[in-house]
């Protein structure tokens, strides 16, 4: 049989020799193959949008201060900021807990793209929000397709996780998921890219009328939806993971079909893959309540239930200074004088500004780090690079933070740098980290869930910085608390890198099957049975 040099860990196929798996999976180490390339596009195109939609709301906010509050300053007052900012995180909660049980107990095939089809109907909502004649304005309109956005950007995370963790062989799968998420880093650039572009065709219309922008923030949140459209086609034609079928739905023709079409079998089999009825329509699908009793007595265990500590309260302090900051970036570099004062300066000027300052950091500080990421994942290992990152991201915070005053009087130019090192080290750490070890550390039947768990654990904390940031770093005046918000997230970091030393595992090189669970051990019907035989077996 021809194949591309795929090797699926959760078995081989029906009349494949222990050689042949074992050269095909030496292929698999060496190189990235078709089958992988195309199920990382049809994962990552998704993250693109996710970070689009998440972080272009930094730029837009201070252009619906413009648009909406001109008698009150040009800006936005703190509290509706924040719920702006926040309420897509609230949404992401809600998706990435609901869409990682729905793709453990009803199956990848069944789920995917969903998520992709909220996204795409909230964009446009999000785009076309208008006040209603008495009652809701514009940003309660804008604000309720946020949420409804969040719900699928949320649903995003476990689903393409899981995807791409069990369509990667072991040797490369870190680096398929770590280019799955650096998607984040294109996403974040083009947000910014475009409203450099936007702001600089309109701007003679802004500068006649201020009222022009609202034309660029409507477009630029319309724009987040091509990826979308692009790859939703894709999501609901790929079959049904090969280590699903085998290890939770225990079809055996199922099993091997997604194995032929993973390993590019040419045969009368796969010739139907897509779509099959056998992969449309599952066999066997998870009882709900099972599943919900076999996650809690799986993590009962002590070894277990240490690692979903680890991996939930690491993304939860991660996120606390990531979204604390990526979300206030314009605020920040206002803040340092990189973009000018608002009372000073017209607000085309602002606003590009910021726009430019946003994307400079992005391409300089967020995109590097991404990529030192993926080729270095496979080497270092996840939880060294995890480790890396929150002690680089303690010690920036910490410089900063004392420094901010001397940095900001004396050289704009040394404070972006920390900056841009602060990003990257963010992306080369645990941003990208967080997101790959809960897709890998978990056994197939709670992957999804627990993935899920463990990145709403991560916006509970991006929640609580979008809420608080605002608030904290007005305390006393305006921007006045920000060194010592900094130094705030210095501590939070450094908690993160304790949490990672003592409660992850390292996940580098490990086939998924490392980490399969023993169903004899923990399942009570199980040890029914075998308390049965054995009585049985005294008896006689």
């Amino acid at each position: 049989m021809q194949n591309d040099g795929i090797s699926i860990s959760a078995g081989p196929l029906e009349g494949t020799t222990t050689e042949n798996n074992s050269n095909q999976h030496g292929r698999s180490a060496s190189k990235i193959t078709g089958r992988q390339i195309r199920t990382v596009l049809v994962s990552s195109t998704g993250f693109f949008m996710d970070a689009y939609d998440i972080f272009v709301i930094n730029l837009v906010v201070p252009m619906l201060g413009y648009v909406y509050y001109m008698n009150q300053k040009n800006t936005i007052p703190s509290d509706i900021q924040g719920i702006l900012k926040g309420i897509t995180n609230v949404g992401n909660l809600v998706g990435q807990l609901l869409f990682g049980f729905l793709s453990d107990s009803k199956g990848r095939k069944s789920v995917y793209g969903i998520e992709l089809l909220i996204i795409i109907v909230a964009t446009i909502g999000s785009a076309m929000a208008g006040s209603a004649a008495t009652g809701v304005g514009t940003l309660g309109f804008l604000g309720f397709w946020r949420f409804i956005l969040g719900i699928g950007i949320g649903g995003d995370y476990p689903m393409s996780a899981t995807v791409s963790s069990e369509w990667s062989s072991a040797g490369r799968r870190g680096q398929m998921l770590a280019l799955t998420f650096s998607m984040q880093g294109w996403g974040q650039f083009f947000g910014a890219l475009f409203a450099v572009i936007l702001l600089a065709i309109f701007k003679h219309p802004i500068e006649a009328n201020q009222i022009n922008i609202d034309y660029v923030w409507r477009i630029l949140l319309a724009l987040g939806i091509v990826p979308a459209v692009c790859t939703l086609y894709s999501r609901f034609h790929l079959p049904e993971s090969p280590r699903y079928a085998e290890r939770v739905l225990k079809d055996s023709e199922l099993t091997e079909i997604s194995k032929a079409y993973a390993l590019g079998v040419k045969s009368q089999s796969s010739a139907n893959l897509v779509p099959s009825k056998s992969i449309i329509q599952p066999k066997k699908i998870i009882d709900d309540r099972h599943h919900f009793r076999d996650f809690r007595i799986y993590f009962s265990r002590w070894r277990n239930l240490k690692v979903l500590i680890g991996t939930c309260s690491t993304w939860f302090l991660l996120d606390i200074a990531f979204y604390g900051l990526s979300l206030n970036q314009s605020i920040v570099i206002s803040a340092i004088g990189f973009a000018p004062d608002t009372a000073k300066t017209s607000p085309w000027e602002t606003l590009f500004k910021q726009a430019l300052g946003n994307l400079i950091i992005s391409l300089l500080g967020a995109i590097p780090g991404y990529y030192v990421t993926v080729f270095t994942i496979e080497r270092l290992g996840r939880k060294t690079i995890q480790i890396i990152g929150f002690v680089m991201e303690t010690i920036l915070f910490i410089i900063v933070a004392a420094a901010y005053h001397p940095l900001k009087d004396r050289s704009i130019a040394a404070f972006v740098v920390m900056f841009v090192l602060i990003q990257f080290f963010f992306q080369f750490g645990a941003n990208s980290t967080t997101f790959i070890i809960p897709a890998e550390v978990f056994p197939t039947r709670f992957r999804s869930t627990a993935h899920g768990l463990s990145a709403a654990c991560g916006k509970a904390g991006a929640i609580l910085a979008a809420f608080a940031f605002n608030v904290l770093v007005n305390h006393g005046g305006k921007n006045a608390f920000l060194p010592q918000t900094l130094g705030i997230f210095a501590g939070i970091q450094f908690l993160g890198l304790l949490a990672t030393i003592f409660l992850l595992p390292e996940s580098k090189g490990l086939d998924l099957d490392s980490f399969e669970d023993d169903e004899e051990e923990w399942r009570p019907e199980n040890q029914k049975n075998q308390h049965a035989v054995n009585e049985r077996e005294t008896y006689f």
